[in-house]
């Protein structure tokens, strides 16, 4: 193999290699790339066995062939070359080494076989579909936070991605707070099976979904899940379980409604928890006649209170919270205001992003 390839393409190609393999690896082939170089392109391949990354980029290929050499060193090198040098890579076969050179840098890798490298078998993907690279971020990027870090549960462990109400849905829960995100059904997704999307998966997908312009071909079938461009395809295990029915949690029958400006609140939440005792993290709202008391007692450090004026008219009320999971779900409003729907103290309260009824978050109160 021999090939040249302009630094700031290979250097983004091994970002996304090396962020995939794992730094600790008992099998040592798992710490590679494989580099395949063949027609105008490189392919850079990767893999933690559970997910695979293949990264098409543009180059000029002297010589078609093959090899691995270790991710997290290769991908190091480059980074520390200056921005727009040609870097070639040259590999003969038999020496076990692969030498990169870029102007008067030399360095000389230790590979290891192609052959050994595992690649992931292809699945028959039962449901096909496109959709637009911001639709499918905005749809993970606001679920995400409220995945699981619990491993016994493991099928809360990622993103539930499926069709419901001709909706394309995104759910993630820890059986604290609960996030719901839809967007509009793209064609062919109607027989969506239900998918729990790995959080690493998740993370790596974002990285492929920066540009707005886009179009992410999604193949899902009961095991695994891809997501594609012309250049980068991302395949997945999706997590072997099921998912809870998170209908039963979402609130119906909340009727007292605040409405309140979601920077001013997140920074008011923010400020009063700065007393609060790293256990517990409870903040307690005290909701009366368009005034919103937020206040934190903690015994071993002080005490914190703070007044917002909001839009309130039902009774009183005193409900507490973790600090941590409402400025979570502030954080995920766009809009200028967040709208809260609570029952009582002990019940679970929805939070909406104005009357956008397409993203629906659910926090579970605490005592205080």
């Amino acid at each position: 193999m021999k090939a040249s390839i302009e630094r700031s393409a290979l250097l983004k190609a091994m970002g996304r290699a090396q962020s995939v393999v794992e730094r600790r690896n008992t099998i040592p082939i798992l710490g590679n790339v494989l580099i395949e170089a063949e027609g105008a392109h490189i392919a850079f391949r990767a893999t933690d066995l559970d997910i695979e990354v293949v990264d098409r980029t543009p180059a000029v290929v002297e010589r078609a062939g093959a090899t691995t050499v270790g991710a997290h060193t290769l991908h190091e090198i480059v980074r520390k070359l200056p921005d727009g040098a040609m870097i070639e890579l040259h590999d003969d076969g038999a020496s076990g080494r692969l030498e990169v050179r870029a102007g008067r840098s030399h360095f000389s890798l230790a590979t290891l076989p192609r052959e050994d490298f595992p690649i992931m078998a292809s699945s028959e993907y039962a449901c096909n579909f496109a959709a637009k690279a911001p639709v499918l971020r905005r749809l993970f990027d606001k679920a995400k936070f409220a995945i699981s870090t619990e491993e016994t549960r493991y099928y809360l462990n990622g993103v539930y991605m499926h069709a419901a109400e001709g909706k394309l849905r995104c759910v993630a829960t820890d059986g604290h707070r609960l996030a719901r995100i839809d967007a509009e059904l793209p064609d062919g997704a109607e027989d969506l099976p239900g998918v729990i999307v790995p959080r690493k998966t998740v993370g790596e997908l974002r990285k492929l979904l920066d540009d707005d312009d886009a179009q992410i071909a999604v193949s899902v079938s009961e095991t695994k899940i891809r997501f594609a461009t012309p250049e980068i395809t991302l395949t997945s295990k999706v997590i072997d379980g099921s998912f809870p029915d998170y209908t039963r949690v979402i609130p119906t029958g909340n009727t007292k409604r605040l409405e309140v400006d979601a920077a001013e609140f997140a920074q008011a939440v923010d400020r009063v928890s700065t007393v609060s005792s790293e256990r517990s993290r409870a903040v307690k709202l005290v909701l009366e006649d368009d005034r919103l008391t937020l206040s934190v007692n903690a015994p071993d450090s002080g005490a914190a209170d703070e007044e917002l004026a909001v839009a309130y008219q039902d009774e009183r009320l005193e409900i507490g919270f973790n600090a941590k999971y409402l400025l979570e779900i502030a954080s995920q409003v766009d809009r200028e205001n967040a709208v809260f729907m609570f029952n009582s103290s002990g019940d679970p309260t929805l939070m909406r992003e104005g009357n956008d009824e397409s993203a629906v978050y659910v926090v579970m109160p605490m005592r205080v």
